[in-house]
């Protein structure tokens, strides 16, 4: 006997599947809108910390001796990382709606007190405005944790297209924000407080697209036919973090009495212990290939490139190659021949990017900066490119409950790959002696 769980959750199904006058049921609608949406989710995900990177300039003739680029992202990644760990034990008993608000609207205070920090220091240096922003990059990094993996499991069990547009809106703020810092630097360039001027517009662009997906993700995404009838199929698989968002649109998918018992049976899935093993090699993936990325980036590229021809361009350059390609590149698993669908050949390639640490080591030394401009490139193209192939493929034959704790799982290691190339990146100051 069906629990009123399943009952309620297929009913909700078939009410956006909307069958044809034949009878023939079609694709529900709202997949497009529903990828936009993502796109722009995405995009606030990391707006704001993307933000600090970018501004790291201003911030090095404020605090030219606290190693800010360094600094605040060794303070931001131990709690993005502990709050996914926590949030991937107990993922199952989370409401992810809420989670993910959470997030969203600590994202968008922190980044607001940023710039209230600011103002109120009137842009003076100081031990005091450096702990605050310390603060407040911690703040970050907690928001972090709640939204990276509560997105990517929320979005597991549905289309992997949607994953890739949550996932190139990642990649697109930091591009946004390396666009933003072109154009501000051309037009403050040469006035007073330049750089504070285009930090503080920066900091107000993403405060508002923080606010954009509060709304978006609270009022907007739940009501999309495609999103309520992917979550109701994930209900009737025995999902409840879900619950939420499905009651939010007025489906009730809240298990009756009697069939208490058979809804237990419904929810049983294999555990992140079993997940963990049967995708270590995706999990060892995505740790491998941002211990490399943020072994090198931003910290490297800002401090230990040298002096070339362009200048204090130079690292605004190299920042915003990056971005650009590691956007471009999480379009191209979308073509389906140009996509590495081979676990084996995923695991090679990123293997492979070791050879990326004494590529930059040695053209930090003796190349010039079109060298390094190309190599940064291709870092950025890499990291964007795997990150798509394995997130995408990951949840591929899982339930809905068992896709979204593997979401969870895989953010996390997704950021102990970051919270270990940030820590290897200070060695780069032990080899140069630069304490």
């Amino acid at each position: 006997m069906a629990t009123n769980t399943n009952r309620m959750a297929l009913i909700a199904a078939d009410d956006v599947d909307n069958h044809k006058d034949n009878g023939a049921p079609r694709k529900p609608e709202g997949k497009q809108k529903a990828m936009l949406v993502c796109f722009i989710l995405g995009l606030g995900s990391l707006v704001s910390w993307n933000s600090m990177l970018t501004i790291a300039d201003y911030y090095y003739t404020l605090f030219p001796k606290y190693h800010p680029s360094r600094v605040l992202t060794l303070v931001y990644q131990p709690f993005a990382l502990g709050t996914i760990a926590i949030m991937t034990w107990n993922e199952s008993k989370i409401n992810t709606r809420m989670r993910n608000l959470a997030g969203y609207s600590l994202f968008s205070a922190s980044t607001f007190l940023v710039l209230v920090l600011d103002l109120a220091t009137a842009g003076k240096g100081g031990i005091a405005h450096f702990i605050g922003l310390c603060v407040l990059s911690a703040c970050f990094g907690l928001a972090d944790g709640l939204v990276q993996g509560g997105m990517v499991g929320d979005l597991s069990f549905m289309c992997p297209e949607f994953i890739q547009s949550f996932l190139a809106g990642l990649a697109a703020s930091g591009a946004l924000i390396s666009l933003l810092r072109v154009l501000t630097k051309l037009a403050f360039d040469k006035s007073h407080d330049g750089l504070r001027k285009g930090a503080i517009l920066f900091l107000a662009c993403s405060t508002f697209i923080e606010f954009v997906c509060i709304f978006l993700y609270a009022f907007c995404f739940p009501k999309l036919p495609i999103v309520k009838y992917y979550r109701s199929k994930a209900a009737a698989e025995g999902s409840k973090t879900v619950s939420a968002d499905l009651a939010a649109v007025g489906l009730n998918t809240k298990p009756n009495d009697q069939g208490a018992d058979d809804d237990s049976k419904q929810v049983e899935r294999m555990s992140i212990k079993e997940l963990l093993l049967k995708n270590l090699d995706y999990a060892v993936d995505l740790l491998l290939i941002y211990v490399i990325t943020l072994s090198i980036f931003p910290g490297f590229l800002y401090e230990n490139t040298g002096t070339h021809q362009l200048g204090t361009w130079y690292p605004i350059v190299l920042i915003a190659m990056y971005n650009v390609l590691d956007l471009i590149s999480r379009y191209i698993p979308l073509v389906k021949w140009l996509k590495l669908e081979s676990r084996k050949g995923i695991f090679i390639a990123v293997v492979l990017r070791f050879l990326l640490i004494p590529a930059f080591y040695f053209t930090a030394k003796y190349a010039d900066q079109g060298w390094m401009i190309l190599l940064t490139s291709f870092l950025g193209l890499t990291n964007g490119y795997l990150t798509v192939c394995v997130l995408t493929l990951a949840p591929k034959g899982y339930k809905g409950p068992e896709q979204n704790a593997l979401g969870n799982l895989l953010v996390a290691c997704l950021l102990g790959g970051i919270f270990a190339g940030v820590v290897l990146d200070w060695l780069w100051l032990i080899g140069h002696g630069n304490w």
